[in-house]
């Protein structure tokens, strides 16, 4: 009886172990810790043993990130603190150098004025060399008419302050930058004819004896011929002067013409045969071909194109 009670005691204590390790491989296999295995598994209870690389994989959290110490924080925000300062101050500079700077240009126009409010022959002189530009260039009248100057060999403060605004130029660097800009206007036919009636008038009037600007010379005896108030014609040097700075590489008969106006008996041009003189440039074919001597041109033009004739007749 003894021996019966206790094989009953064994089965049961087998049985409840069966049990307790049925209920523990569905509470793994409910965690995905378990393969799939066959019938006969599930059946045997067989458990499928877990390998500490997919147990870690799937049941440990992943690891933080060590936090850096406060030293270490401090020095992180500082250093990216440094570096957007000085990538702010380098724009702020940039900035502060490429914008118009209207104290600095009055300063920079005092530089050749002195302490007078007009740059004028010996200032305009230095003022040509520190820009790298001889008198005589063609730029140099771009740059008055961009200035409205109104008398040739000087810029009054007015002038410079309302020309090298538009330009933007506060500096003698800026400027230097501008020039192929100035350059270049002469390359656009509409900004090439208001620099052409501009170069008239502002030829007209204005250096002092023996001065250059813009490629004229002039002295007592002819000065007084175009340097009056009311003056309306241009000193026939003086127009040479002018058109061959700025016909002279545009327009291939200007060397026939320049040599006409040294024979003829004309001493000064005005305005009307000035302006005509860029229409022929234009207009006329080098053979003269397609002349009309009976249209509205200027005597002057009418007796050029007879004396051209003649000139190239065997």
């Amino acid at each position: 009886m003894h021996s019966d009670a206790a094989v009953n005691f064994q089965l049961n204590s087998h049985l409840s172990t069966l049990a307790n390790i049925h209920n523990i491989y569905h509470t793994l296999n409910k965690l995905n810790l378990t393969e799939d295995g066959g019938p006969g598994d599930h059946q045997t209870g067989n458990l499928r043993s877990c390998s500490s690389t997919d147990y870690c994989t799937k049941v440990m959290p992943p690891r933080k990130k060590r936090r850096p110490a406060a030293g270490d924080d401090l020095t992180a925000k500082k250093s990216r603190h440094d570096g957007l300062f000085r990538k702010y101050e380098s724009t702020r500079i940039k900035t502060e150098e490429d914008s118009f700077s209207n104290k600095r240009c009055l300063e920079w126009f005092y530089e050749y004025a002195g302490t007078d409010d007009v740059v004028g022959p010996e200032g305009m002189e230095k003022f040509c060399e520190d820009i790298g530009v001889e008198p005589e260039n063609v730029v140099m009248l771009v740059l008055a008419w961009k200035l409205d100057a109104q008398n040739m060999g000087y810029f009054t403060l007015q002038e410079w302050l309302k020309g090298m605004t538009s330009l933007q130029c506060h500096s003698t660097e800026k400027l230097r930058d501008s020039l192929d800009y100035l350059r270049s206007l002469l390359n656009e036919p509409a900004n090439f004819k208001l620099i052409y009636r501009y170069a008239f008038d502002f030829a007209r009037v204005g250096i002092e004896p023996m001065t250059y600007f813009v490629g004229i010379k002039t002295t007592r005896s002819s000065r007084h011929s175009y340097w009056e108030k009311d003056q309306r014609s241009l000193d026939i040097n003086t127009a040479k002067c002018m058109l061959g700075l700025l016909l002279g590489k545009a327009w291939p008969l200007f060397p026939v013409f320049n040599q006409f106006l040294e024979q003829s008996k004309y001493k000064v041009i005005n305005k009307d045969q000035w302006c005509n003189v860029l229409e022929f440039s234009r207009t006329i074919n080098l053979d003269l071909s397609n002349y009309d001597e009976d249209g509205a041109w200027p005597v002057l033009l009418d007796e050029f194109v007879e004396w051209y004739k003649e000139k190239r007749m065997p």
